[in-house]
Order: structure tokens, then sequence, then C-alpha cells
């Protein structure tokens, strides 16, 4: 499936293997991870990449890789997609990661709630769920921009960095996302 999303200032679209670089910066980076995962090897991350080039579809458990780039001059911003966690239920977990030069401009919360509106279209989707760590506060701002609750938090959730880290679990449902049709 080839995909391609437009809002005012954004392109989203399917991932193709010349976002490598983009891919492996991205992964790399330890300022940027330093919520999400330790550092991995560029075997591991190629490995994850190249798995995210596969044909895609909603029930295969696999994410949905999508590349953000600016409409105009093709900068490159960062990745969004989803994966559908149980298509009996309608629920899809969300997901995004920016490059430091995309952070801080609004790109997050413009992406992902285009992606959402897509997925609302083309699937049954009934909830959207997406989790953060607790300390990060930047991705929590960009799940409520979105309309996302805050439905509790998962203690010692994840390790992360040898240490245990608590889960914000955020929530929406599609028939209360913002400028939804009711």
């Amino acid at each position: 499936m080839s995909l391609e999303l437009y809002t005012d200032s954004l392109k989203i679209r399917s991932l193709m293997p010349e976002d490598w670089p983009h891919f492996l910066s991205v992964h790399q980076d330890e300022q940027q991870n330093r919520y999400v995962r330790a550092p991995q090897s560029e075997g591991v991350i190629r490995e994850k990449f190249d798995q995210r080039l596969t044909p895609w579809h909603y029930e295969s458990g696999a994410w949905l890789t999508l590349a953000i780039e600016t409409i105009d001059g093709g900068e490159f911003i960062g990745f969004t997609g989803f994966y559908c966690v149980d298509a009996s239920l309608g629920q899809v977990e969300m997901g995004y990661m920016l490059s430091r030069s995309g952070q801080g401009r609004g790109y997050a919360t413009e992406s992902l709630k285009a992606v959402i509106d897509w997925a609302c279209l083309q699937f049954k989707v009934h909830k959207f769920i997406a989790l953060c760590t607790d300390n990060n506060l930047a991705s929590a701002r960009v799940l409520e921009k979105c309309g996302f609750v805050l439905e509790g938090t998962l203690r010692h959730n994840f390790r992360l960095n040898q240490t245990w880290v608590d889960d914000r679990y955020y929530g929406l449902l599609a028939s209360e996302r913002p400028d939804s049709p009711q």
C-alpha cells in the first residue's frame, strides 16, 4: 500500500528505502530516545526498518510507519504511524518520533491528527491508544492536543537504561476526537 496524506504544511507518506539514513539517525540519537529505549545497534535498527518496508495490512500486527516531511521544501521531520492491537475491538496504538529539527513546531500534533482521521476513514477504529513514559511531557502534550485522555499510569511498566519507569496510558475514542463528525 502506497500512502500519501497532506495537511496544511506536511506530507505524510509511506516509508521508502531512501528513508534509511533518517530512520537510522532518529533511532540512534540518544537525546531523542531518552524516553523511548536504550541505544540499539545499527543491525537491530536496520532489521526494524526492513520489517516496516514490507507490505502492510491492518490486521498484520505490524507497524504502519509513515515518513513526515514539509510540503514546502521536503524537509524531513520524522516518522509516525500505528499498529492494530486488536481488530475485533477496533483498537490501534499510535506512535511518532520526530527529528530534533522537527520538534517544537507543532508537527507531531498536526501529523498525528491527520493519521488518526485517515485511520477512522479507512478502518473500523473504535479507540486509539498511546503510551509515553511518565517524564516525557512533550509527548504527553501532543497526545492531549489531539484529544487523548490520560486513562491511567502503568507503574514500573518499562525498563529504560536499567531503571524501571512508569508509562502514561492515553486513550482517544474515535467518536470523541476533536472535529469528528458525531
